[in-house]
C-alpha cells in the first residue's frame, strides 16, 4: 500500500440522478478520505471506497470459475427466469444484462416498474417536452417545482442547474429567476421560494387541467381553484423560459397516476406562448442508463418478456406481479442488491438467485442470494458510462482498485450460458 496521496478530478457521483460530474476523489493508502465538492449524499455514496469482496455459492465460499458454474446451472435449468437490473451498473453491464435475458428467455425488469413508470408510461402516451440540465441552468427565468423540494433528495440540483447558476438568459443567477413552489397536500416545493402556491392533493388533477385551459384562453367555471391555477399559468406563460419540476422517483410514486400525464401536457401547451421544459428527477445509480439500454436494446423501457423468443412489453406485469403469482422459480439480479425496491426484494426470498454486483454477498430486505459474486462499484472501482437523470451520458473513472467489475463477470456468466 502506498502512503502518498492521489487526486482523481473530475469523478462522477451516481449518489443521485444528477450524476455530478466535477467531484474530486482524494484517495490516501486505498481508501477514499475525500470526495470534494460532493455533497452529502455523494459523501455518503463514496464512503471510504470500501466493499466486501466475498463469492459464495450455497452457503459456502467458492472461487469465481465455480461459483458462475453453479449459477449458469441454475439459470439455465429455470422454466420461468427473471433477470432484474438494479442499480449501480454501468451501461455496458446493462447490456450484456439484456443479452442474457434475451437468451435465457427471461423477464427483463428493473426498479423502473416501482418507481419512474408512471411517468415513463405517461410519456409513452404523450410524449416528451424536455431538456437537458445544461439548457435549464442556461436559460430559465421561471422554474416551477411541483411538490418537490431537489434539496432533499437531489441536492445539488438548484446548485448546479436550476436556480444558482449564472446563465446566458440569466446573467445575475438566482437574482435572474423566480422559484415558484406548488405544495401539493404535504409535498411542499423548495422553502424559499418566491412565490407559493397550494393545491390539495384531490384538486391536483383538476389544477392541472384548469392551468391547460388557462393557457390556451379557454373558458372555465370561476372557483378558487380556478383563480389560483389560471393565476399560476398566467405567470408562466409572461416568463422567457419556463422549467416545470416534478420528482419521477417519488417513492412511492403519487397516488394518481394522472399527475405525470398532467405534467406533459401542460409543459406541452406551454410551448406556443413560451418555452416550456419538463425536468423530471431521477434517483441515482444509473437508473435512467437502465431505461435507455433496454430501450434501445428490446424497443421498451422495462417489464419486458423474452419467453416467446422475442421482446413483449408488460408494462403492468413486471417482477413484481409475477413474483407474486408464483410465476418466477428463479432469479438473476445485476447491481446492487440494496435497490432493489422492497415489494420485489421480499418476493425474491421465494426464489433461488444469483446476485452479481456491489455487495452482493449481504443480500437486501429479507432476501440472500443463493449465488452471489460481490464486484466493485461503476464510478469507484469500475470505469464505464452513466446516463444522468436528463439522458446525457457521462463517463465513470475508477478511483481505486477493488474486486472485479461487473462487466467482467456478467461477461464471464454469459460465456457459460452459450448453448453446446
Amino acid at each position: 500500500m502506498s502512503g502518498a496521496e492521489r487526486v482523481l478530478e473530475h469523478a462522477t457521483c451516481l449518489g443521485c440522478g444528477c450524476a455530478c460530474d466535477d467531484i474530486a476523489v482524494v484517495v490516501r493508502r486505498d481508501r477514499i478520505v475525500a470526495a470534494r465538492q460532493a455533497c452529502a449524499l455523494g459523501v455518503a455514496w463514496f464512503g471510504e471506497g470500501v466493499v466486501p469482496r466475498a463469492i459464495r455459492s450455497g452457503g459456502r465460499k467458492k472461487a469465481v470459475a465455480a461459483a458462475l458454474a453453479d449459477a449458469a446451472t441454475l439459470l439455465a435449468s429455470a422454466r420461468r427466469p427473471l433477470v432484474y437490473l438494479s442499480t449501480d451498473l454501468t451501461c455496458e453491464t446493462q447490456r450484456e444484462g439484456v443479452a442474457i435475458a434475451d437468451r435465457l428467455g427471461a423477464l427483463l425488469d428493473s426498479p423502473d416498474s416501482d418507481g419512474a413508470a408512471p411517468s415513463i408510461l405517461a410519456a409513452q402516451r404523450r410524449g416528451r417536452a424536455g431538456a437537458t440540465l445544461g439548457e435549464i441552468r442556461q436559460r430559465a427565468d421561471l422554474l416551477v417545482f411541483w411538490g418537490v423540494d431537489p434539496a432533499e433528495r437531489y441536492p445539488r440540483y438548484g446548485s448546479r442547474y436550476a436556480v444558482e447558476p449564472v446563465g446566458l438568459q440569466t446573467p445575475n443567477g438566482r437574482r435572474s429567476r423566480t422559484i415558484v413552489a406548488v405544495d401539493v397536500g404535504p409535498a411542499r416545493g423548495p422553502a424559499d421560494a418566491d412565490a407559493r402556491v397550494a393545491i390539495a392533493p384531490d384538486e391536483e388533477i383538476d389544477a392541472l387541467a384548469l392551468m391547460q385551459a388557462a393557457v390556451l384562453g379557454n373558458a372555465a367555471a370561476d372557483s378558487d381553484l380556478m383563480r389560483r391555477a389560471g393565476d399560476l399559468a398566467r405567470r408562466m406563460t409572461w416568463a422567457r423560459y419556463v422549467a416545470l419540476v416534478h420528482d419521477g422517483d417519488a417513492s412511492p410514486p403519487p397516488v394518481d397516476a394522472a399527475r405525470a400525464e398532467g405534467l406533459i401536457a401542460l409543459a406541452q401547451v406551454l410551448n406556443g406562448p413560451t418555452r416550456c421544459a419538463l425536468s423530471t428527477l431521477r434517483a441515482g445509480g444509473n437508473r435512467s442508463g437502465a431505461e435507455a439500454v433496454m430501450t434501445w436494446q428490446t424497443g421498451f423501457p422495462f417489464a419486458v418478456d423474452f419467453a416467446r423468443g422475442y421482446p413483449r412489453y408488460r408494462p403492468h406485469a413486471g417482477a413484481a406481479v409475477c413474483l407474486a403469482r408464483a410465476e418466477i422459480d428463479a432469479a438473476l439480479v445485476l447491481g446492487s442488491p440494496a435497490g432493489v425496491p422492497e415489494p420485489v426484494a421480499t418476493a425474491l426470498a421465494s426464489v433461488p438467485c444469483v446476485a452479481i454486483g456491489p455487495r452482493a454477498s449481504e443480500g437486501a430486505k429479507g432476501f440472500m442470494p443463493t449465488i452471489a459474486v460481490d464486484t466493485g462499484v461503476p464510478g469507484i472501482h469500475e470505469a464505464g458510462t452513466a446516463l444522468r437523470m436528463d439522458d446525457v451520458p457521462l463517463p465513470l473513472r475508477a478511483a481505486l482498485e477493488g474486486p472485479a467489475g461487473a462487466l467482467e463477470v456478467v461477461r464471464a456468466l454469459a460465456q457459460r450460458l452459450v448453448p453446446a
